[in-house]
This record gives structure tokens, sequence and C-alpha cells, in this order.
């Protein structure tokens, strides 16, 4: 430890590990009371307003810091960033001092809390109007950036004088065992009242003087060995106390107002009276129950004792006693008291931290909300963040839309490594799209729509959303080339220019030419097949199937799994052992005969892992077949059913609804032209054997006109209940109209109720049964009751409310599904990390381990530690 640097030269220098704020200043200042170099608060906070004590106050002020102060009146959280030079992984003494002085005019001291990174610590409650007040704690930095935030709780307004940082040795603590202290340093003894500190105290520990009941205080003025101490002030151990009344013992009791509170202490001694060689002193220490072995001292030696492997709850009660072979009384120079602070929660991974604090400066963002840690606590997360919390919290989603950013995509948007939402949307940014973005590896969601971009789309970002892992929008980016591959516009002569267009056509006509001639040459070639190659392999898919074929694939139509207006459902199987559906047109069914082929051969092209895929058809002699991909688990509609005896728990819903909801999406925004569903329902939403939800009859209700229920089942006006009430009134379908349908399998999902219901008697659609209840606001009366309160409550309420925006009247208030994806991934966030609070819970509970640190031995024979 370096001893402290004084003025040198007329010139100050800052004391090696000294930070001096003066909250409320504008400049900074030595004062020279004290000798110690005081700055502004203006470089370690951008909030607040600086503000005087009213002069009646200031006049009894001695300490210059307490004159002025900084209040917080707009924001709940504010906070200062600390950056000590000598970084993590060191103790530091922090406090914080006060002085209300009337500031405000309002005569009311107000109460709120201080935070020390995303811990909380105290709760600020001063005596009085008048009263100057300090609170202290040891705390050791995590990380090499950490903050003392102050929080409204309804009762004022925060407010701050001075705050102080100290460096301490680490050597006085068990760093094993302590993440924070609450110390008090007494010294016994000394006539003097009040308190005293720095220059005295190399690490400005505030003294207060003590006189414990039943002692005689003693001094001495010589000089005094504190190597043993670690930089204990003399005047400190110059003074101290003995038993009064002729007695043999010195006792100290403390009863804590919490009995399961815990101390850590120190008690220091020094011979300081003459002793003649044949007189001996000799006392040993009784610590709340336990006993140290005899302890001598040496004159004019100091020593010091840590009770660091000593459990002590409840209270502090020590006596220190003379032994049988003392021939003098014991004595006691000074003493610390530590109250053992249990901070649980872990700050957010400081590569999130140091990314977004890198966007903060980058674009400038001045939101108030935006202190201290981004994701702790929770109540306090930032505005537009959201994180997944465990051990470690991370940052997995980002929303900046609309926040008037400027200029290129920082590349420090990479470095959140965990991010799986980043909605940079409606913004000024411009330059191109980094490619870094696709070496996210978890992100789910981008949204740049609404910038100035240029340049084209990097490759990597658009394999990820043709592979379905990613939804991209770059929607009203007016100069950013979207197409594949990208022309740019130069200044080019015309003659290439019409003789490029010119070869286009001639190439373009001669392709046709090639096209019709290898049609027909197919035809041909098709209508001479013998009967054997038609039931040749038929492992080849995205073609067309012959009769023999389907009736071979059926095993001659011996399984129905289903049946609908289209006709019977039956189960099939390839030759390379490949489950497959095949829907097969009934005889009495005149429907769809024209449209057929080309409307199938267009959906056989149609691929995303959240649609259930089209995998042949037959159009022979009348013959009309699709054959689809076999769904194991059946439909939705069977699974929420109140028969089905096992119950989708509430992940599994949430999951359905965002595998539901990709499906959607790329059918209204990755299809060109755009394929609305027209008849989206549960009993349309299939589960493959690990439950992942593929929509199924997708495009097929323009063509097939009647309707029961089935395995794939078609209607092109729709199903009752899940029918858009405003195509129903002006006829005219839409994506919008897809949408309402999703918002009712969402009250589906929600309640686990069919869209139809019989409620009283009456059969009324699940908006008339649910409305009631939304506006009485009891979400474990919307919630399917089988759920048994198994789910978040945030995280419900939120999928409610997307349900109620999806289902509104008129179409032009319903979000589009690129939205709505979007808020189902942050409902999975929030209840992802409840459920993982709830598990850490568990094993705690199970494990019989409190969150706190296991923190002292029992079997310590408190052999006395020389400093």
């Amino acid at each position: 430890m370096k001893l402290p640097r004084r003025l040198i030269n007329g010139y100050v220098n800052l004391i090696s590990g000294f930070i001096s704020i003066d909250c409320g200043v504008d400049e900074d200042y030595l004062n020279d009371d004290t000798g110690i170099y005081y700055k502004s608060d203006k470089d370690f906070i951008n909030t607040g307003e600086n503000r005087d004590v009213l002069p009646a106050y200031a006049a009894n002020v001695v300490m210059r810091e307490y004159n002025n102060l900084r209040t917080f009146p707009e924001g709940k959280r504010n906070c200062y960033t600390l950056k000590p030079e000598q970084g993590k992984n060191n103790y530091y003494l922090i406090r914080t001092s006060f002085l209300y002085g009337n500031y405000d005019g309002n005569d009311q001291v107000p109460e709120f809390d201080l935070y020390i990174g995303v811990n909380y610590w105290r709760t600020v409650k001063l005596p009085s109007v008048s009263q100057k007040y300090f609170y202290q704690i040891v705390y050791l930095f995590s990380a090499d950036t950490d903050y003392l935030c102050l929080v409204k709780t309804g009762s004022g307004i925060p407010f701050i004088s001075a705050l102080e940082l100290r460096l301490l040795d680490n050597s006085l603590f068990n760093t094993t065992n302590y993440t924070a202290l609450n110390p008090w340093a007494y010294d016994v003894g000394n006539p003097r009242n009040g308190s005293f500190r720095y220059k005295d105290d190399v690490y400005d520990h505030l003294w207060l003087t003590y006189q414990i009941p039943g002692s005689v205080a003693i001094n001495t003025s010589l000089d005094i060995d504190t190597r043993s101490t670690n930089g204990l002030p003399v005047e400190v151990l110059g003074t101290a106390v003995r038993p009064s009344n002729g007695s043999n013992s010195l006792t100290y009791s403390f009863e804590s107002d919490s009995p399961t509170a815990q101390y850590y202490v120190s008690l220091h001694f020094a011979e300081i009276e003459g002793v003649a060689q044949n007189l001996l002193r000799e006392f040993s220490i009784f610590m709340n129950g336990f006993k140290s072995k005899p302890i001598r001292l040496e004159y004019l030696k100091s020593l010091s004792l840590s009770f660091q492997n000593l459990t002590i709850q409840g209270g502090v009660n020590f006596t220190i006693a003379a032994t049988e072979n003392s021939d003098l009384p014991p004595i006691l120079n000074a003493f610390k008291i530590y109250t053992i602070l249990h901070f649980s929660l872990s700050p957010t991974n400081q590569s999130d931290v140091d990314a977004i604090m890198a966007i903060k400066h980058t674009y400038e963002v001045n939101e108030v909300d935006w202190q201290g840690d981004p994701c702790l606590p929770k109540e306090y997360t930032w505005i537009g963040i959201g994180c997944r919390f465990n051990n470690t919290p991370r940052i997995i989603s980002l929303n900046m839309s609309g926040s008037k950013l400027t200029g290129e995509i920082s590349w420090s948007f990479s470095d959140l490594q965990a991010l799986e939402l980043l909605d940079l949307s409606n913004n000024e940014l411009s330059g191109q799209v980094p490619e870094v973005l696709a070496q996210l590896p978890n992100l789910k969601v981008l949204n740049l729509s609404g910038n100035k971009f240029t340049g084209s789309i990097p490759q990597s970002l658009k394999d990820k959303s043709n592979y379905g892992s990613l939804v991209l929008s770059f929607a009203d980016n007016p100069e950013l080339c979207q197409m594949d591959p990208c022309h740019h516009e130069g200044k080019r002569s015309n003659v290439p220019v019409v003789a490029s267009i010119a070869a286009s056509v001639i190439l373009l006509i001669v392709l046709s030419i090639l096209f019709v001639l290898c049609m027909i040459r197919r035809r041909r070639k098709g209508e001479t097949l013998t009967r054997s190659r038609e039931e040749g392999s038929l492992k080849s898919k995205n073609r067309p199937f012959t009769y023999s074929q389907i009736v071979t694939i059926t095993g001659n139509f011996t399984t129905v799994v289903g049946e609908g207006g289209f006709g019977k459902v039956y189960l099939g199987t390839l030759s390379d052992s490949t489950p497959v559906a095949v829907k097969l047109l009934s005889p009495s069914s005149n429907q769809g005969y024209k449209e057929f082929r080309s409307e199938a051969q267009l959906l056989m092209i149609v691929h995303h892992r959240n649609l259930v895929s089209l995998i042949g058809y037959c159009d022979e002699r009348g013959n009309m077949a699709l054959i689809y991909e076999y769904m194991e688990n059946g439909d939705l509609r069977q699974h929420l059913s109140e028969t089905n005896k096992i119950v989708l728990n509430w992940i599994e819903r949430l999951q359905i609804a965002i595998d539901a909801a990709h499906g959607l999406e790329y059918l209204h925004n990755g299809c060109k032209p755009p394929i609305v569903h027209r008849d989206l329902k549960s009993s349309n939403i299939l589960l493959t054997e690990n439950k992942q939800a593929k929509i199924s009859d997708f495009g097929l209700s323009r063509i097939f006109t009647t309707e029961t229920a089935t395995h794939i089942s078609t209607c092109p006006a729709g199903t009752p209940g899940y029918l858009d009430p405003e195509y129903q009134v002006s006829g005219n379908l839409n994506k919008k109209s897809d949408v309402y349908s999703f918002g009712i399998i969402l009250f589906e999902l929600i309640a686990g109720l069919p869209a139809i219901i019989t409620f009283q008697e009456q059969r009324i659609h699940i908006l008339q049964w649910l409305s009631p209840k939304v506006e009485k606001g009891d979400i474990r009366s919307i919630v399917d009751p089988r759920l048994q309160g198994e789910f978040d409550v945030n995280a419900a309420w939120k999928v409610v409310e997307i349900a109620m925006s999806c289902a509104q009247l008129a179409s032009a208030e319903r979000p589009d599904m690129n939205s709505v994806l979007t808020e189902l991934k942050e409902c999975m966030a929030i209840e992802m990390a409840y459920v993982t609070t709830q598990r850490m819970q568990s094993d705690m509970t199970i494990s019989g381990n409190p969150p706190e640190m296991s923190l002292l031995n029992l079997d310590s024979d408190m052999v006395p530690i020389a400093r």
C-alpha cells in the first residue's frame, strides 16, 4: 500500500487509491483542512441538478463538501460510474455523505435506496433536516467499472453530498468470504468527543470515539510501533481502556435487530503502560461463546486480532479477561465491527456491458434510464433491452427503434453474442449493412427497416433468412438493393445498354422455345411409360405421381387418418420408408379440377421448416391426390382438447405459437407473390414427433370449397370462429385476415378452449368469453387452469395483449406477422428467465443452502493473528 502523496511544489498530487467526489460543485478543489483533493461529480454522472443547502444550514457546516449536493428529480435510478485505477479484485471503502439542509424549501427529508452495482445496499433515512450523516461500506470490485446508484422509493427525491472511495489492503479481509461489509471503527479511551480521519489514518477511516462501560482511560505520548497493525493510526493506539473498580475484564455487547445478521470483528492492542519486568499482562478473549489462547503484549508494540473464521450471528458480544497468571488487568485500544452483507446478484456479462456502453457512447444515447447495469436489478432493466437472467445475465434483445440513430451500424453490436433480437428500424442509419451481424450465433430477428442503407444485403444474412433461422426485415430502405443479383446504376453509353437488352430478349425467347419443346417431349415420354416404370422407386419427391403409385404407397388405401370435404386422408409409406399423408379427392367432389395441377406445382416449391411440405400430387384420368409429409402428433386442436390427457405446458404452447408465426410470416413476406392462407385454424397447425408446429393447407382454399374436419382440411370461406369479421362484411381478403385467425389461435393456446365454446348453454365466440376477464385484469382466470399456475404472469399478459391486437375488428389496426413474431419471442425470453429463476430457487431449497455464501469455520481456536 503506497502512502498518500501530498501537495508538492504548489501542485496537487492525487492520493494513491483515493477518489473523492464533491457532489453538486462545478470545479475541482483542494480541501485545506484534510489535504484531500475533491473532484466535481460532472465526470461521473450526467443526470441530476446541482443545488446548495440553505444559508442557515451552511453556517454550521465545517466540511466544505456538505455545502452543496446533487439531486435527482428525473428517472427512477441514477448512477455514479466508478472506475478506480487499481481496477477489479480490490477492496475499497466507499463512503456516501448527506446533508439535506432544506435545499428545496420543503422542509421534508426524503427517503431513498442505495445500490452498489446490482445489489441493494441500504435505505437512506436521515435523522433531521440539519443532521449531517454518512454511510460506508467495504466493497470488493468484481469488475473494473462499477456503480453507486440512488433509487427512488416514492418518499421524495434522492440526493447526495459527497462520494468517496478509498483503496484498502486486501490482506485485511478473506477474499473468499466477503463481497461487502458495513464497517464501524471505534477508538476507545480517547477523551476527544467526535471522530477523526485522514491524515491520521492513511485509509481515511472515520474513527468514532467510544467509552466501554466499566472502564477507565489511559494514554501515552510515546511512539508506538504500528507495523503489525497495517497502518493503524498512532492516535488510536496511543489511547486505551482498562477495567475499573479492580475488575479483571472488559465487556462489550451489541444485540442486532436481526437474528440472522452476521459480523466480522477485529480487535487492536498496544501496551502503553510502563510495565516492570516482573509484572505480566496476559488475557484471553471470549467472543460469542468461543475462547482464544492466552495473549501477551510487548511494550509499545501493536497487535491486531481478526476473527474471520468464527461465526458471529445475531449480535456481537466479547469479553477480554485476565488469565490466572496475569498480574495486570486487560486493555483494549480500538476495535472494528463489520456487518457482513450477502450480495447474491452478479452483474451482467462484462462483454455485454462493454458492448452496450460502446453503443451508448457511439450514438450519444441520453436516456435517463440507461444508467448502471443494463440488466439488473430486474425492475430497472434499461428501456429497450431484454435479458436472460441466470447466474450471469446476458442481453438477448435490443430494441432501439425510433431512437434517432445516425451514422453507420457500430461493430459493437456484434459483441452482443447472446443477442436474439435486434431492432434498429425507423432511424437515420446509413452506409452498408455489415456482414458481421450474420456472425451473431443466436440472432433470430433482425429489423433494419426504415433507414438509409446503401449497397446490398450481405449474402450471409440472406442465407440465414432463406434457411428460416433468421427473420429479416429491410423494408423502406430506398437505396438498399434487395434483389439478387444487384444491378447498380452508372454512366454507360446507350449502345451497350440496348445491346444488352436485345440479347436478353433473344435469350429469353430461345429459352422459352426450348422449355416448351422439353415439356412436349416429357409429356409424350410420360404417356408411353410402362406400368413397371410407374411402380418403380418412389424416393424422388416434388413430382407428379401416377395413380398406381398412390395405390402402392397407401397399401391399397388401407389406413384412414382423416376425412374432409376434399376427401379421405390415408397413411402412406414411400419406398424409402418415409411416412406420408395422402389426401384423395372424393368422386363426389366436383371442385378444383381446372386449377388443381398448376396450384399443386406452385405449392411444391414453397419450403419452410414451419410449413407442412407438399411432396407431390396425382392428376391422372380424374384421380386427384395430394401427398404431404406425415405429422406424427396430429393437430393442435386435438392437443388442446379437454379429452386429451397429456396437457401442453406453457413453454410448449409459446413455442408452438412462435413456430406457427414463423410459417405464416414466411407465407406473407417471404413468398413472391405473398400467399394468404385463407383458412388458418388450430386444426391446420400440425405437430411433429418433437411437437414442432407446421402450418398445413396453405394456398389450397382457393380451389376447394367444402369442409369438415380432418388431418388436412380446406375451406375457401374460412371456418366459423376464425373468419375475419371485416372480410365477412367487405369480401376483401388479405394478409391481415390471416392475422385475425392467428389471434384466435393464440387465445386457444392461452385458455385451452376452442374458438366456439359452450357457455351457460349457449354457443359463443371465445372473444365474448375472454373480453370481460381481460377488463378485470385477472390473468389466472384466463389462462388454461390445467397449467396449474405454472407460468410467468408478465409473459402471459404479453401474449394476451398480442392476441388482442391481432383480433382487432379493423384490419388496419392489426400488426404485421413480423411484429407478432418479434413480440412472441420476447414473451419466450421473459418466460425462460422466470423458469430459470424458479429452478435456481428450487435447487437452493432442495440443497438446504441459502443464496448467501458459506462463511466461517466453527473449528477455529481463535489463535491471534499478529500483523
